[in-house]
């Protein structure tokens, strides 16, 4: 009789066993695409085709990135996975979420995606790095007018011997170079777009991307003389500090896509970034006003002295 409950017992815990494993299984699922938005272990990761697929990530997930020439990988942390790091993952599940087995990443991917988080974080001291190569070249820019305003100096020292004869010349010089001093610095508005989004969504349309490279083309023509500048909002639905969110995962997109599909260099990029419901430029009462305001406004700004100092040339 004891012997009769134990195998009945046994069989029920198989049954169960089996039901749990085969509720457990998915299908193999193997995908790429870039990281927006990262909520504990769960990823956001919008794919080459603009879907959005959920990442979920378990004790057992291994995240890794190829070493040297051959096939080995090396074994990191999940800590690596913020937004806008490029990577691969294997998993089971749907094309819309997946639990990941495997996620495979390049180093330099994650030193790119490091990059962004940097420029999105709306404080002076991140501005300034992002300003890092800006700055150098307005070093420069600082040395060339030094050495134009000695010259200067030279010129009225050697007029200031016969002031009488040549005062329409000290006159000239000095306020040539007041003006080149007054300019140094400023900001000149080479290029500008605005990009729109639909509620709650921080997705390039494919009329914003036509439009972004080309204002990324447009900049090469400065040469290193010129910035990009990202800001991003959002209407006022929902809470501030979903809509904070909300505008610094627009302002990413942006930069993202500047970075990795048109080539802007890391330190052309200004990205002020999260501005959250502040500066609305219209209404939030009405559904248009509220459409104007879920925007990104990216600017093309070419130094002025940089500008005057070309022109001079020519």
């Amino acid at each position: 009789m004891i012997g009769r409950r134990i195998g009945i017992a046994m069989s029920l815990l198989a049954m169960c066993l089996l039901s749990l494993g085969s509720a457990q299984a998915g299908d193999k699922i193997k995908g790429k695409g870039v990281i927006t938005l990262r909520s504990g272990n769960t990823l956001t990761v919008e794919t080459d085709d603009d879907a959005a697929v959920t990442v979920t990530l378990t004790a057992d997930t291994k995240v890794q990135h190829p070493v040297g020439l051959g096939a080995r990988k090396k074994q990191v942390g999940q800590e690596v996975l913020i937004p806008g790091l490029k990577l691969r993952y294997e998993g089971t599940g749907d094309q819309t979420q997946v639990t990941a087995d495997t996620i495979t990443f390049d180093r330099d991917d994650l030193s790119l995606a490091k990059v962004i988080q940097a420029g999105l974080n709306p404080t002076a001291q991140q501005q300034s790095r992002n300003m890092e190569a800006y700055q150098a070249n307005k070093e420069a820019t600082d040395a060339e007018i030094a050495a134009n305003k000695a010259a200067a100096d030279a010129a009225i020292a050697a007029a200031n011997r016969d002031i009488a004869a040549n005062q329409a010349s000290i006159d000239t010089v000095a306020q040539d170079t007041k003006k080149r001093f007054s300019e140094l610095g400023d900001f000149v508005v080479k290029g500008e777009h605005t990009v729109y989004f639909a509620t709650g969504d921080y997705s390039i349309s494919g009329q914003d991307r036509n439009a972004l490279a080309d204002l990324a083309k447009q900049a090469t023509a400065y040469g290193k003389g010129y910035v990009i500048q990202v800001a991003a909002f959002a209407d006022s639905v929902g809470t501030a500090s979903s809509n904070q969110v909300l505008s610094k995962e627009r302002a990413q997109a942006v930069v993202a896509y500047l970075l990795q599909e048109c080539s802007v260099p890391v330190g052309r990029i200004v990205a002020p970034g999260a501005m959250g419901e502040t500066n609305p430029v219209a209404s939030n009462e009405t559904a248009s006003g509220r459409g104007e305001n879920r925007r990104a406004e990216v600017k093309l700004l070419v130094n002025k002295g940089i500008v005057v100092a070309s022109a001079g040339g020519n």
